[in-house]
C-alpha cells in the first residue's frame, strides 16, 4: 500500500517533535504573561504538553471502534487537566510532577506505537491520572497571576484543540501503512524516555 500525502505530512510533523527537546515545558507563552491568549499559547509552547495532548487524540482515533469511543480519553484528559490546574492554583503539591509528565509521554507514545485498545473508562482514567500532573504544573505557574481564570480557560481550549488535531492525524494515519503511526508513537515515547532520563 502506498503512503498518502496527508500521512506523509502527518508523520513528518510528529517526527519533528523529537528534534525540539529544548522546548520541553519551557513555560514560555510567546511573550504573554496572563489572560486568555497566554493561556491558549501555553500548551503550544511546551513540547511535553503539546506532544501528550496530540498523542491522546491520535491514540483515540487509531483504536476507536465507534465514533463515541474516541471521545473518552480526550474528555478524561481535559476534565482532569482542569482539576489538576485548580489544585495547582490552590497550592496543592504532588511529588514527581515533571517526571510524571515525562512518563505520560512514554506511556502515551507506547499506546500509539502498539495501538493498544482499552475499555473506554479505563482509557479515560489512565490519561486522566497523567492529566492531573500536567494540570498541576500549569496551575503552579499560574498561581498568583491576575486573570488566572481567563488564562486557565485559554489553556483548556488549547488542550481540546490539540486533542482534535491528534484525532485528525489519527484518521489520516489510520489508512496509511501500518508503520507510519507506529513511528509517530515511537517518537513520542522516545521523547518521554529522554525527558525521564534527565531525572535519573
Amino acid at each position: 500500500m502506498s503512503i498518502t500525502r496527508p500521512a506523509r505530512v502527518a508523520a513528518a510533523a510528529l517526527a519533528s517533535l523529537i528534534a525540539l527537546p529544548a522546548l520541553a515545558h519551557t513555560g514560555a507563552d510567546a511573550g504573554l504573561h496572563h489572560g486568555l491568549a497566554a493561556g491558549f499559547m501555553h500548551p503550544l509552547t511546551g513540547l511535553d504538553h503539546l506532544a501528550a495532548m496530540v498523542a491522546v487524540g491520535l491514540w483515540s482515533a487509531l483504536v476507536a471502534r465507534r465514533g463515541t469511543d474516541l471521545l473518552w480519553a480526550p474528555l478524561g484528559f481535559v476534565a482532569m487537566l482542569l482539576v489538576g490546574a485548580l489544585m495547582g492554583l490552590a497550592g496543592v503539591q504532588l511529588p514527581a510532577v515533571e517526571p510524571m509528565i515525562a512518563a505520560s509521554l512514554l506511556v502515551l507514545g507506547l499506546l500509539v506505537l502498539t495501538q493498544k485498545r482499552l475499555p473506554a473508562l479505563a482509557a479515560a482514567a489512565l490519561v486522566g491520572v497523567f492529566a492531573i500532573f500536567h494540570g498541576i504544573a500549569h496551575g503552579h505557574e499560574l498561581a498568583g497571576e491576575p486573570d488566572a481564570a481567563l488564562t486557565l480557560a485559554g489553556m483548556v481550549a488549547a488542550t481540546a484543540l490539540l486533542h482534535v488535531a491528534g484525532i485528525g492525524l489519527g484518521h489520516a494515519l489510520r489508512h496509511a501503512n501500518r508503520w507510519v503511526p507506529r513511528i509517530a508513537g515511537a517518537a513520542v515515547a522516545l521523547l518521554g524516555a529522554a525527558l525521564l532520563g534527565g531525572f535519573a
